[in-house]
Parts: structure tokens; C-alpha cells; sequence
């Protein structure tokens, strides 16, 4: 693995120095997607929250360079209001935070005047598998940076996929032009770690094989 993301910073505070140490423990190359607080994402709903803010990312950088991205993820309930977001990736951008994947719910986000806007805040939307709406199942705003979110179907966080979808994937994620992340949240019947390991093997003998074809 090259990459993963720290969900666990939804929950709960960590020190610095745990940040650290998981940036210690890991290659020189390896990069780290961070979620973002639900007491901002949920909670403050991104307002009033600029304090929040600053604790976490002083914290998260405890990672260096190997904390690549942020991840916003927004209730069911969170729809879409252009000011609110426009002041609150401003926040992020004045606080250098790192470039931000949204994870949106609710069926407003998923227009085109929506990804217009995301695309010029340099904020990529996440495709994500179930999706709630049929567009969720796509990348949308930014276009140089995808990330895939892979919950597990039919039965989510519990359900494998198998190589038909993990090859769709491998294909979607290949481009050397684009940032592309692919993160398996199955986790709960251990499905992930097997998921992610084929998914790598997939990717990988298609690179070689690209390679053969120069």
C-alpha cells in the first residue's frame, strides 16, 4: 500500500505526536488522506469554526508532507449552500490546508453549477459506491484529483468486490495526469485489505502491460 486514510480523526482529537508517529512508521512516499472532525463537519456544519479548524490541522501536521489530503464528509441532511461552503474552503486555503475530497449526501450537490464550483475551489467530490444518488457514483468538482470510496455492495461496509469492478476501478484510476485515490471502506467482515490488495495487483499488471505496448 501507498496510501490510507485516518478515519479515526472524525471521532476524536490526536496528538500531534501521534500524527508523528504514524508518519514515522510508514516509506518516504506513502501519503495519508485525513478526515476532517465531525464536530466541524457535522456539528459547527462549517461555520463558526475556526478554532476547531486550526486545532486540526496544527495536529495533523504532525504528518509533514505525508498528509496529502483532507476529507470532508457531510450528513444526509447537509445540502448545499454556496456561501456557507465559498467562506469555508477560504478558512482552509487561509489556514494552508491541504486540498480537500467532499464526500456530500444530499441530492443538491450534485449538479453542474455545484461541481463548477468545486472545480474552481480546487475541491474534488468523491465518487462513492452505494451511492445515494446516481451522479455520487462519479467523480465530480476538481478534475485533477479523484478519489474513489468504496463502502462495500450490496451490503455496505460488509460486502466484496469482485475483480469485474476492481478492474473498472484499475481502468478509471490510471491516468498519470490525475491524482487518483481508491479506498476501500468494507471493513467490518475484513473485506478491505483483500480488496485493496487485487485492486493493487490489477493496477499494477496494467501498468506493465501499457509499458510493453510503448
Amino acid at each position: 500500500m501507498n496510501a490510507t486514510e485516518i478515519n479515526s480523526s472524525f471521532y476524536r482529537p490526536h496528538r500531534r505526536s501521534t500524527y508523528e508517529r504514524w508518519a514515522s512508521a510508514v516509506p518516504s512516499n506513502f501519503a495519508f488522506c485525513v478526515k476532517i472532525p465531525k464536530l466541524i463537519s457535522h456539528e459547527k456544519r462549517c461555520e463558526d469554526c475556526r478554532g476547531e479548524l486550526a486545532q486540526f490541522l496544527d495536529e495533523s501536521a504532525g504528518l509533514g508532507k505525508k498528509r496529502r489530503l483532507l476529507l470532508l464528509q457531510f450528513p444526509p441532511s447537509f445540502s448545499f449552500e454556496v456561501d456557507r461552503m465559498r467562506s469555508f474552503f477560504a478558512l482552509c486555503r487561509s489556514m494552508a490546508a491541504p486540498h480537500i475530497v467532499c464526500e456530500p449526501r444530499h441530492v443538491s450537490w450534485f449538479t453542474n453549477d455545484v461541481d463548477d464550483l468545486l472545480s474552481a475551489e480546487k475541491v474534488a467530490r468523491v465518487a462513492a459506491d452505494p451511492a445515494r444518488v446516481e451522479r455520487a457514483a462519479e467523480p465530480g468538482g476538481w478534475i485533477k484529483l479523484q478519489y474513489f470510496r468504496m463502502h462495500g455492495t450490496p451490503r455496505t461496509y460488509y460486502s466484496s468486490y469482485d475483480d469485474d469492478l476492481l478492474t473498472s476501478l484499475a481502468a478509471q484510476t490510471k491516468s498519470s495526469a490525475i491524482e487518483a485515490w481508491c479506498v476501500f471502506d468494507n471493513t467490518a467482515s475484513g473485506a478491505a485489505l483483500e480488496n485493496a490488495l487485487r485492486f493493487n495487483a490489477i493496477a499494477s499488471s496494467d501498468r506493465r502491460e501499457a509499458g510493453r505496448n510503448l
